[in-house]
């Protein structure tokens, strides 16, 4: 039924309405003296809270960076340990000691322990900048969402809030961590394979890595493992940043009000950094052992066909090997984080306020 002119009448005077309505609003809104234009001091400030914004992820780059770099440090042989439990073969090692053992006596110390370790060194910059940056993104995206309160110009998070800030800092830090870790395992595992007399390994460093993935199967190689990564990262991440969170709120001392003074001891930030390297790795490790099978693994490998290769020799058991030495790297490597990236603020608020 076409519209009468009654109608066509009733929806335009509507629209004037709305029109008009508008426009008064925006009328209003226009300074009409000088009185009614903000003070320097409110534009100041304005201007200082949008480039204490900016600065604020800026920050967060440099300090996850500088704590980056400590973890792999102090963490590295842990990690190569673990790593090799959980690819080899079953047999080929009786433990974590067996795993040092023989790594030194066949590579020696430094080159040993720390096989692989240009990659994450190389990587490790922007991914843990990466991931400190998606965390203080997270936590604005929260506020953006939820009801956050603010007390002394400072968001009061609560725990669920954290968590939520940090599973989020994995989505954009999986887009290194994938190739870069890809990079790590194959590095570590290839000193396991006993030489011939004048045999080379198969990989002459990360780069020569990189760019074999990507002669055998393209882009897609280089990044296999993706998938689980951000399964183990997201996870991981929310319970890592909410335990340190809550960790550090407990030991940080209270004024006489019981706020939290935020004026934490370098002591209770190793503390907590250590608790929240725990509390990371506990619940995804299974996660990780699939992950280094499926970077690991010869041909296309798939997640499921992985699984199935792993419960298949040895059920749930088989899915915890090098879990000791994860856990014994977690207490020292992300204490060393922690305490990297706090020192780095407080550097970077001395010297910029």
């Amino acid at each position: 039924m076409a519209p009468t002119l009654e109608d066509v009448k009733s929806k335009a005077q509507d629209t004037v309405s709305s029109v008009q309505s508008k426009a008064v609003e925006l009328k209003s809104s226009i300074p009409t003296s000088r009185d009614e234009l903000p003070s320097k001091d409110e534009l100041k400030e304005k201007a200082e809270q949008g480039a204490k914004k900016a600065g604020s992820g800026l920050r967060s780059l440099a300090a996850g960076g500088v704590g980056g770099i400590c973890a792999v440090v102090v963490g590295h042989p842990f990690d190569l340990v673990k790593v090799r439990l959980q690819t080899a073969d079953k047999g080929v090692y009786t433990g974590a000691f067996d795993v040092v053992r023989r790594t030194i006596a066949r590579e020696g110390m430094v080159r040993g322990l720390y096989a692989g370790v240009s990659a994450p060194l190389v990587g490790v910059t922007p991914m843990f900048a990466v991931s400190f940056w998606g965390y203080d993104m997270g936590k604005k995206l929260v506020e953006a969402t939820t009801t956050v309160p603010v007390k002394n110009n400072t968001p009061q998070y609560s725990i669920a809030q954290i968590s939520a800030a940090g599973a989020f800092s994995a989505v954009p830090m999986t887009l290194i961590t994938a190739p870069f870790e890809r990079v790590k395992v194959l590095l570590q595992i290839q000193g396991q394979k006993e030489l011939k007399p004048g045999e080379k390994p198969k990989y002459a460093g990360g780069v020569d890595v990189v760019r074999q993935l990507y002669k055998e199967g393209g882009v897609r190689s280089v990044f296999r493992g993706s998938a689980m990564t951000l399964a183990r990262d997201s996870p991981g991440s929310a319970a890592y940043f909410a335990t340190y969170e809550y960790i550090k709120r407990s030991l940080s001392p209270k004024d006489a009000e019981g706020n939290a003074t935020g004026e934490l001891s370098l002591s209770a930030v190793v503390v907590a950094g250590a608790s929240a390297g725990v509390a990371m790795w506990i619940p995804v490790f299974p996660l990780d052992t699939i992950k280094s099978r499926l970077q690991s693994a010869a041909g296309n490998p798939t997640i499921g066909g992985t699984i199935r290769e792993v419960y298949g020799k040895g059920g749930i058991k088989a899915f915890f090997p090098g879990f000791g030495p994860a856990l014994a790297r977690a207490v020292p490597a992300n204490a060393a984080t922690f305490l990297g990236v706090e020192l780095a603020h407080k550097a970077m608020n001395n010297v910029f306020g």
